[in-house]
């Protein structure tokens, strides 16, 4: 799902139709983990990854191969 290593703000606001203002509170409230760059804020996809996971409603269906 995830391809690129970091995301912005903005990546991530575009990404799960939210506002960038929703991301910041988001990052600032540690639900989501960031690394401050200057003024401007970076997520790794796996912690994004992580944070999505982690509100979803319904557990992860088990894989059998």
């Amino acid at each position: 799902m995830l391809s690129r290593p970091f995301f912005t703000t903005h990546e991530i606001a575009e990404l799960l139709k939210v506002s960038e203002a929703t991301v910041r509170n988001w990052i600032h409230e540690g639900e989501l983990r960031a690394v401050r760059l200057g003024r401007d804020f970076r997520v790794a996809a796996k912690d994004l990854e992580a944070f999505v996971n982690a509100r979803a409603t319904q557990p992860e269906p088990d894989q059998k191969d």
